[in-house]
């Protein structure tokens, strides 16, 4: 299976905001740290307020924070979230459409994903790699990469 964008910078945005757990983290900071187009990261970040897997607060020194604790939250919720509904497979110009045996096996392999992306919490998925706190405790601290283009 293949996540979209919006699920790939979601799954960032959730870990990132993981490791800086009780901070409420520029919308900003994030794009920075992953060297992501804002613009983008806001429409995730709005998708995942709406999904209240993220909290927003408004204002000067706004930004956003995981709606509840890094161990709460599910991989695969947040994937099957972002990616909706849609069957894996478009079978709408399909000549085998409605007379398919396929359609049960890839509606099957779907469920068992999700449900093996839902074995790791978005904390389970920090302590996963010896480096991978370090890594995003330290990406805020890193210079702009148009500056680092210079």
């Amino acid at each position: 299976m293949h996540f979209s964008k919006f699920t790939d910078y979601a799954l960032r945005v959730c870990l990132y905001l993981g490791v800086h757990d009780g901070r409420v983290v520029p919308i900003s900071e994030i794009a920075r740290a992953h060297n992501l187009s804002q613009n983008n990261l806001m429409k995730v970040v709005n998708m995942l307020v709406e999904g209240s897997y993220l909290k927003s607060t408004r204002g000067r020194s706004g930004g956003v924070q995981l709606a509840r604790p890094a161990d709460e939250i599910r991989v695969g919720d947040v994937a099957r979230y972002m990616e909706g509904d849609a069957n894996m497979v478009d079978c709408s110009t399909c000549i085998l459409l409605g007379s398919c045996g396929l359609v049960g096996a890839l509606a099957e392999a779907k469920i068992l994903f999700y449900q093996t992306l839902n074995r790791n919490s978005i904390a389970d998925a920090i302590a996963g790699h010896p480096r991978t706190r370090a890594i995003l405790m330290e990406a805020d601290n890193l210079p702009d990469p148009i500056s680092r283009a210079s």
